[in-house]
This record gives structure tokens, sequence and C-alpha cells, in this order.
């Protein structure tokens, strides 16, 4: 018997895997071994083990009934999945089954250790920890307070029912280190839920947003690993990047589908190891941090044609949260109508405009294409727009679904722009018109220069 008295049961019809970890691992724990499922189940009855090491795909009972066995124990040990990377999916179907983790095959004894202390070390299984669904209007469960900032955040009331359960999902999953994707069309609040999973969890770093689909492939990888000193020209000191920022925080990449095959051999090595090396350096830093990513793409479909690494794929999305478009959560829309008028009137020392019913209901009855960005950007124009003590009505909304209203430059300029336009040609005009001169171009669009620098760096101007 191994010293430390923990208790391991290998499982894997493989002679030789089973016999070579046996061995090895019986340098450390107790090992127990069977050659296939039914073997397996039948010793988890009569024994308790601390830890199970299985293979998915075996003859007789495979890896997810010795699972199955495994969780519906009084005190279910820890499972870790062997499997090759042709049933990576599988083995992530698993973790949602309360699996924690999953090594790939041929296993690098350096990695199982790795996985095997994570293990050990961790809270219950996620089967055990997940609490049980809340109907709406219920008390939801108990949320952490976030260590760092004390917050604790609840859903909204007046989220839908589809919305209702991804909040659900992010408050179960955030005291957790699972990676987790979420998607969505462009605009339904992504970072929202990301910034939700970092405030209702237990780390102390920082939440930091990356938006890969702004940077370059080269800019990005310097913007995630950063570079050491003479990397590349331009390099006159050494620079960290965001996941040494994000050491003990979060990181949130999103429109991760937009990331190069480059990047993404870089990152898949990230959420194996938590380990990079910054470029141009070759000194192996580790960081301890939590990857939440989101896209509007499929990147099934993106597996499928070659352009998204299925193992990446699988490692991002251990937990799917995916958002509804605000067509379908039109409840939400008073608040988010009222706090964005808050927003612009403080940020633009303006009063905040009162809202007719008229004009909240045709707010309501628009498609909104663009999702809460959209509607995001309508109310900032309309705030802007109004002279105090304005009442905003319905004539004041356009009737198209572009959520824009005209702002006029000043009267001597040639010609007169409006949001009708994307905001980036008409914020890259004014400024032409201004010759670059952004006091003048904030100006000229009637708006803060804080709001024209927010506006220029969401565009990458």
């Amino acid at each position: 018997m191994a010293a430390n008295g923990i208790k391991l049961l290998i499982v894997d019809d493989e002679f030789n895997t089973r016999e070579a970890l046996s061995r090895y691992l019986g340098k450390k724990f107790e090992v127990a071994s069977a050659e296939n499922g039914s073997d397996a189940i039948e010793q988890l009855k009569s024994t308790d083990f601390d830890l199970v090491l299985t293979d998915l795909r075996m003859p007789e009972a495979d890896g997810m009934s010795v699972l199955d066995a495994a969780m519906s124990k009084a005190h279910p040990p820890k499972c870790i999945m062997l499997t090759a990377y042709g049933s990576i999916s599988e083995a992530v179907t698993a973790m949602k089954k309360g699996a924690f983790d999953f090594v790939t095959k041929p296993v690098k004894l350096a990695k199982l250790e790795e996985v095997i202390s994570a293990a050990l070390n961790a809270a219950p299984p996620p089967s055990a920890a997940v609490p049980p669904p809340v109907e709406k209007g219920s008390e939801l469960p108990p949320a952490p307070v976030h260590a760092g900032t004390g917050k604790k955040v609840v859903p909204p009331s007046d989220s839908t029912d589809s919305m209702w359960k991804v909040y659900q999902t992010a408050l179960a999953v955030a005291p957790s280190k699972s990676t987790v994707l979420i998607t969505g069309e462009s605009g339904t609040g992504k970072e929202v839920i990301a910034r939700y999973i970092h405030d209702n969890s237990s780390r102390k770093g920082l939440f930091v947003p990356v938006h890969c689909a702004a940077l370059t492939p080269t800019l990005l990888e310097s913007e995630l690993f950063g570079y050491e000193k003479g990397a590349f020209t331009g390099a006159a000191e050494r620079r960290r990047g965001r996941f040494e920022l994000a050491d003990g925080g979060t990181v949130f990449l999103d429109e991760i589908g937009e990331i190069d095959a480059a990047i993404q051999v870089k990152l898949l090595r990230v959420l194996e190891n938590r380990s990079f090396e910054r470029v141009g350096g070759t000194e192996t830093i580790q960081c301890d941090l939590r990857l939440v990513a989101a896209t509007n793409r499929d990147l099934r479909s993106m597996v499928k044609d070659g352009s998204f690494r299925e193992d990446l794929f699988y490692r991002l999305s251990v937990i799917n949260l995916e958002l509804p478009p605000l067509r379908e959560r039109k409840t939400e829309i008073p608040r988010l109508v009222a706090a964005f008028a808050q927003e612009f009137a403080q940020e633009n020392n303006k009063p905040v405009p009162e809202f007719s019913p008229d004009a909240i209901n045709k707010l309501i009855s628009k498609t909104w294409h663009g999702n809460i960005r959209e509607l995001r950007n309508c109310i900032e124009c309309l705030v802007v727009l109004a002279a105090p003590g304005d009442i905003i009505s319905a004539a004041d909304i356009p009737d198209d679904d572009t959520g824009s209203a005209p702002v006029p430059l000043p009267a001597d300029a040639e010609n007169t722009l409006n949001l009708e336009r994307s905001e980036k040609d008409l914020i890259l005009r004014a400024l032409a018109e201004c010759n670059n001169n952004r006091s003048a171009a904030a100006k000229a669009l009637g708006i803060s220069r804080r709001t024209l620098y927010r506006k220029l760096d969401e565009f990458g101007l």
C-alpha cells in the first residue's frame, strides 16, 4: 500500500497501457486495475476509490458506464477519462456528467500527474457541486462573493425564461475552473455574461477582455503572450501579455473564431498546461487563469471545413452558454433603455431625457438585428440629440431597423452626416473634416471627447 493511502482504480482494455500506468502510479498510490468496464463497475460496488482513471472506449462496458457507476456512489471518486483525439467529444460529454478532466492518448505522464494532483486537491465533483434548478421567480442559489470586488450579482428580474437559464448555468459554473464558450448573435451581451461569471467566482485576479477580431494575428500573439526585448522591430523592452496580467483572474477571448491556426495551437497549450512562452523568449511561464471565450460563428462548421482545430473546440466548449437574440427578450428592453439613457446622459453632462410610452412601445416592437449593441447605439444617439426638457417620442425613433437617427455637423460643413451610415464612416469623415483634431471632431458630432475616444477604441481606429 502506498504511504498516502489514496486508492486509485485504473481501467483500460489495453494490457500495456494498464500495466505501465499501474507500475508508475503504484509508487505513489494504492492502485487497483480492471481490464474492462464491467470489471471496474464490480470493483466500484465493493471498494471506495479516491480516483478512477478510465479509458473511454472498451468492450462489454465503456468508460461512460464506469463514470455513471462512480457518480452514483454516496461519495463519488474523481474521474479522469483517457481518450484518443477521435473521441474528445465523448470526453467532453463525460465532463458534463461529472468527470473531472480528460487526458489524450498516448498518455504523457507529466500531464497525467498534473491532472491527478488537481483532481485530488479539488472540490467535490461537478455532479455534487452544481445546485439544483430553480423555478423562475424563486430565490436563486446563493452566489459566492467575489473576493476582489465584494460584489454579489443576481440575474435581472425581467429576464426571459431562456436568459434565466443562462444566468442559472453561469452562476452554477462560476466557482469552477471550467472553460466556458458563450455563443450567440453579435451584440447579445456575451461579455456581460463573461463578467458575470468572473464576478461570481472566487478568483482574485483581473477580468481581462481581448477582442480577437480587432487585431492582426501578429498583434494578437503579442497581446496574449507578451514579448521579450528585441523580439521584433520596435520591441524596445519586455512586455507582459494579457495571460500574465490575468494570473489569478479570467481572460475573455471575444470572437474566438477569428484566430488563425498558429494562435490556435498556442492557445491549446495554454488550456492544457496553463503555460506559454513570450514572443521571442524561451522561459516557460506558468499562469493560473480561467478562460471564457465567445463567438457568433458556428465553430462546429469551422471544425468540419478545417478552419478551426477540433481539439481546441472541445477544450473551449466544456460548458456552452447560448445567448438568445434581443428579439426574443423583449421584456428586457425598458430596463436597458433606462440604463443606457442614464449612462450617456452622465457621460455627456446632460439631463436624462424622458421617453414617452409610445417611444418605449416602438423600441420594444423593433427587430434589433444588431441586438443590444444596436439598441445601445440608438439610445446614445437619442440622448446626445435631446435638448433639456425634451420628451423622446416615437417620431424621434427611426421606422427602419438601423436604430439610428441623424447627427448634424456644423452649418459650414459641406455635407450633412448622419448615423444612418455606419458610425465608423461617420467618425472617419468627421476627423478628416476637422484635420484629425479630436476635440473639434467630437464637438462636430455633438458628443463628448470621452465618447469619441471610446468609439475610436471600439473600432480600432
